[in-house]
């Protein structure tokens, strides 16, 4: 069973190392998509900051994942077609965008199952680097709120 999940995993973190774990269990494969920089900016208004050479070769390191592949288009049909993907791992944030629905409704004629999982609400890269900018600027008469 080839298990499959995408994301930008910039600043990986141990919600991100959760998310991985957790796919491991579901089949014998588990291969990782990395959003490239301009799929990034296509849905939100800054890059990583993690280089994506980078953030592939982190996640190549990790024990739990077998293949790292970058995509450099918001679609995931060609990916699962060819990596003939069982499970299609997705977040709570997924939504219904058209490249979304193609992808399920091309995994749902095919007999695949896709999975949903949360988030854990404490770990993300927002916060992180929210944290980051706030400690950068103690002390230098900027007032910035994280929680």
């Amino acid at each position: 069973m080839v298990v499959y999940t995408v994301g930008t995993f910039d600043l990986l973190h141990v919600g991100h190392l959760a998310l991985l774990e957790y796919c491991k269990t579901l089949g014998d494969t588990f291969v990782v998509g990395v959003a490239s920089d301009e799929v990034v900016n296509s849905y939100k208004p800054n890059v990583p900051i993690i280089p994506l050479e980078q953030r592939m070769e982190m996640l190549k390191a990790l024990r739990c994942v077998d293949d790292v592949r970058a995509y450099h288009e918001l679609e995931y049909v060609s990916a699962c077609k060819e990596l003939d993907v069982d499970i299609f791992v997705i977040g709570e944030d997924w939504g219904d965008k058209p490249h979304n629905i193609a992808v399920e409704k091309y995994l749902k004629s095919k007999g695949k199952r896709i999975v949903q999982v949360s988030y854990n609400p404490q770990t993300s890269s927002t916060k992180i680097k929210q944290n980051v900018i706030a400690q950068s600027h103690k002390g230098k008469h900027m007032a910035h709120t994280v929680e």
